[in-house]
């Protein structure tokens, strides 16, 4: 729809913001649950967009400008990007799981960055928006892509993977993350496993070779099925006839891109040595906590498929920085140490973040935890077997924020915990927290987005200047 010189109308960007329209534009109206974009059609092309993308038509087209017109403009926006993704033909790493997507994305993009120009998903764009939205930015001077694909329910890593159409496909494990919206670890598992329904023929999958359920995609493994109907033995049938390259990284003898020699309890890295199928070389990982030998050994798979060699592994690896907020680490006047990890939380990453502050060089450490969102209607056991994992270690004190995080802190004084500090909300911690800012203190902060725990580690931060 519209009058326009086909010849001479060029688009050279898609936006979803208005806001940020500008020439050579195209705007995609997206109807979300709270806000129909439709709306912004007309002052988007006035602003200088050269068309939209609409599934309700305008009332009326400016002069020179274009609608084009589809049921569903989020689809229409993946097609789009699908057939721009053919178009460039450069290699795509597609990366999903439960824990570590963000951080082994990052590392991934840091060893790949040592010889070619990648591009990365920005932050978490990581789903059915944010990834059409990162193979938008690529170019034809970019050499390789690495996309992030997160989900919370079955059939989304399938519409992303088909969007990306990957060389690599990388599962960093199965957790509990969503568990609330897909019912078993299992089921978890089956939507992971729809990322190899876009992998290339040919193509090479890296996977957590310790990971218990991940480990059942290896021929003649003992699988897992479904009691009632038998569904994953199909699942398991495509991959077999899949005719991918599998890898397997980790620490167990079983992995081919194996960590040994591992020392975890250095102040600031992670060492180890990486032995792989070319060889063996050391790796310094600027990061803390022994899970980070997974997003490194990872790499060092992904590395070696594209033809790096150790030295550019090892470098790339060294100069890795992680998304903020994803244990930032800050050293303040006093000793006193804030680990910032907030940005996200399910079990597992909650257990390793208080594993890292166990091991942290200060004389008092204290874990500040909030609600771990998405897990019902498992919640309940799941923080609790997180209190309980906590009350183990060597913690002097732990706040809680949140109503289900109460329930870590019944499980925490249940397990001979001395010091817990459950809290209602965040004002109530601060009142806690302004009591036990001290020299020589760690502080964790770590729980699920949407409790903004960073407003804590800033006020501690705050107190302490």
């Amino acid at each position: 729809m519209g009058n326009i010189d086909a010849e001479n109308t060029f688009v050279v960007n898609v936006q979803t913001d208005s806001r940020a329209a500008a020439a050579g534009d195209l705007f995609v109206a997206i109807v979300g649950e709270r806000l129909d974009a439709h709306r912004f059609v007309q002052g988007a092309m006035e602003a200088g967009a050269e068309g939209c993308l609409v599934s309700t038509a305008p009332e009326e087209i400016p002069e020179g400008k274009f609608c084009v017109l589809v049921p569903d403009t989020a689809k229409a926006m993946g097609d789009l990007a699908a057939y721009y993704r053919r178009k460039l033909g450069l290699p795509v790493v597609a990366i999903t799981g439960s824990v570590g997507k963000t951080t082994t994305k990052d590392m991934v993009a840091s060893v790949l960055s040592s010889r070619f120009r990648t591009l990365k998903t920005a932050g978490n764009l990581n789903n059915h928006l944010g990834l059409p939205m990162t193979v938008f930015r690529l170019t034809a001077e970019d050499e390789i892509a690495v996309l992030e694909m997160g989900m919370n329910h079955l059939g989304e890593i399938d519409y992303l993977v088909r969007i990306a159409q990957p060389d690599v496909a990388v599962i960093t494990n199965v957790g509990d993350a969503h568990i609330g919206n897909l019912g078993s670890r299992e089921n978890i598992l089956r939507a992971k496993c729809e990322i190899f329904h876009g992998l290339k023929k040919g193509g090479t999958a890296v996977l957590n070779g310790d990971d218990a359920l991940l480990t059942t995609l290896k021929p003649g493994a003992d699988r897992v099925a479904d009691p009632g109907t038998g569904e994953f033995n199909e699942m398991y049938a495509g991959i077999d006839a899949g005719g991918f390259t599998f890898h397997w990284a980790g620490e167990s003898g079983s992995c081919d891109y194996r960590a040994v020699n591992i020392e975890d309890t250095l102040p600031d890295e992670v060492r180890c040595e990486a032995q792989t199928p070319a060889g063996t070389f050391a790796v310094e990982i600027p990061s803390l906590g022994r899970h980070m030998i997974y997003p490194a050994m990872t790499a060092a798979a992904v590395g070696q498929y594209f033809g790096l060699s150790d030295e550019e592994i090892a470098d790339g690896i060294a100069n890795f920085k992680a998304t903020r907020m994803r244990m930032d680490i800050e050293k303040l006047a006093d000793g006193v140490i804030l680990y910032n990890d907030t940005y996200n939380a399910n079990p597992q990453s909650m257990k390793a973040a208080l594993g890292i502050l166990a091991n942290a060089p200060a004389a008092r450490k204290v874990a500040v935890v909030g609600d771990m969102l998405e897990l019902e209607p498992f919640a309940e056991r799941l923080h609790r077997e997180v209190g309980e994992y906590a009350a183990e270690l060597s913690i002097d004190t732990l706040v809680t924020v949140g109503t289900r995080a109460g329930w870590l802190a019944e499980a925490a004084l249940e397990g001979d915990m001395e010091d817990v500090r459950p809290c209602q909300d965040k004002e109530e911690a601060k009142k806690v927290l302004a009591e036990l800012i001290g020299p020589d203190t760690a502080f964790l902060f770590k729980a699920s987005r949407g409790m903004a725990l960073e407003e804590l580690c800033s006020f501690v931060r705050e107190s302490c200047s």
